[in-house]
């Protein structure tokens, strides 16, 4: 493989001469390959999307077949592939989401939502949270509370950070079994700090999931929608990461009684085979467009490609049951990993929904870098993130039992000489 500094392209995220790349030539299932001839278990779902896993020939066919049959369109022309993937992502929300809006992937979902949010309420004001991750485009990397957006400052205004349902670690010093429930309530005390009825939407992902799989308390997302419906502010579930069965439901929100006014999707949404997202929207914001114009658009609006893979991908995971499948291995997959942190130190903590879960432990930066020497070593692909002190496991739903012990088994024992005196 050639030196970095010899690709005429950056690579995202790093010091380009930092950067560490890979050549994927294909894959089969929870399996990608690598040009070396490597055959790497995939247990990050490359970055969190193919929910679906590879090689999906269903997903491949039904996108020669829409180019075939037509491959170019307009933001507002009409095709069935369209028309049935938006009906299939409305029954998926559940009653009373009743409009779709398309768009390229996650970053642009979220700035449409705020664009829906600012245009129905006529505020300014955007609640999110610190470890969060919404997306790289300006408004959404606002948004978003993480490393990545500082550097970047100033971007979009009006937006107010809070801190998060961070269990194991309570910004507010309390433990979750004594808690009010903080972390939501303060939600609500901000916006009324911020002036009465000036927020226009709150963006939460129903569970942090590349900053940490911070899983609330059950009460969470009530509180939450509570405080919105006081102050007139929507209520926006990102489900970009934990939407499409991750978490072992179509959307993560629905685990708990909670309704929020506006979701956004990608990722899972077509499985990585083409680029779309969407902000699927209750009918108490869309009427407001019923007279109003709506101030969003984008020339590859439902690009017939991405929708008839969208559509494909929607039907594979219903005829495989993969959402079953990942609700069936969640316990497995803390199972697995609460086996691993008895081997580390006393201050490892497992956190998992479904199949998304983090392992977090505090260690001097060389020995997360030897975890990841010891995972390559193994050829095991997944998110570990020495910034936050986690490793993050999001693998393609259609992984078997087998694939997933033996690979968080492998895993462990990367762990075990990884953390090896850490204290």
């Amino acid at each position: 493989m050639a030196a970095v500094t010899e690709y005429p392209f950056f690579f995202t995220w790093s010091a380009q001469n930092a950067a560490r790349p890979f050549e994927l030539t294909g894959g089969e299932g929870a399996w990608f390959t690598t040009a070396d001839g490597s055959r790497w278990l995939d247990l990050g779902a490359l970055s969190y999307q193919v929910n679906a896993g590879h090689g999906q020939r269903r997903i491949i066919e039904a996108i020669k077949r829409q180019a075939d049959e037509l491959c170019l369109s307009a933001p507002n022309a009409v095709y069935p592939a369209k028309v049935e993937l938006a009906q299939r992502l409305l029954a998926m929300a559940g009653p009373g989401f009743s409009k779709v809006f398309f768009t390229l992937g996650g970053a642009e979902a979220n700035e449409n939502a705020i664009k829906i949010a600012r245009q129905v309420t006529g505020r300014l004001k955007l609640v999110s949270r610190y470890r969060s991750y919404h997306g790289a485009s300006m408004g959404a990397l606002a948004l978003t509370g993480d490393w990545r957006r500082p550097a970047l400052e100033p971007a979009l205004a009006g937006v107010i950070h809070v801190q998060d349902c961070y269990c194991d670690r309570c910004p507010f010093g309390q433990r979750v079994e004594t808690c009010r429930r903080e972390c939501a309530t303060n939600i609500g005390s901000t916006m009324t700090l911020e002036g009465p009825r000036s927020v226009a939407a709150v963006f939460l992902e129903p569970v942090p999931g590349a900053n940490g799989v911070l899983v609330p308390p059950p009460e969470y997302w009530p509180i939450v929608r509570q405080a919105c419906d006081a102050e007139g502010a929507l209520l926006v579930a990102d489900e970009v990461l934990t939407g499409f069965g991750r978490t072992g439901k179509p959307f993560g929100f629905q685990h708990w009684d909670v309704v929020p006014d506006l979701i956004t999707v990608a990722k899972g949404l077509a499985s990585g085979y083409a680029s779309i997202g969407a902000v699927i929207v209750h009918e108490r914001v869309a009427k407001h467009f019923d007279d109003h114009v709506l101030a969003c658009g984008l020339t590859y609006y439902a690009h017939p490609l991405a929708c008839a893979a969208a559509l494909e991908t929607l039907k594979l995971y219903e005829d495989d049951k993969l959402f079953e499948n990942a609700e069936r291995l969640g316990p497995i997959l803390r199972r697995e990993l609460d086996v691993v942190a008895a081997r580390l130190p006393p201050t490892t903590f497992v956190r998992s929904l479904g199949l998304l879960a983090a392992l977090e432990l505090e260690a001097p930066a060389a020995a997360w870098t030897k975890l990841g020497t010891e995972l390559v070593a193994r050829k095991l692909s997944l998110h570990v993130d020495p910034k936050r002190g986690t490793a993050i496991f999001a693998p393609p739903l259609c992984i078997t039992e087998q694939e997933l012990v033996t690979g968080l088994r492998s895993f462990g024992e990367a762990a075990v000489v990884a953390f090896e005196g850490v204290a």
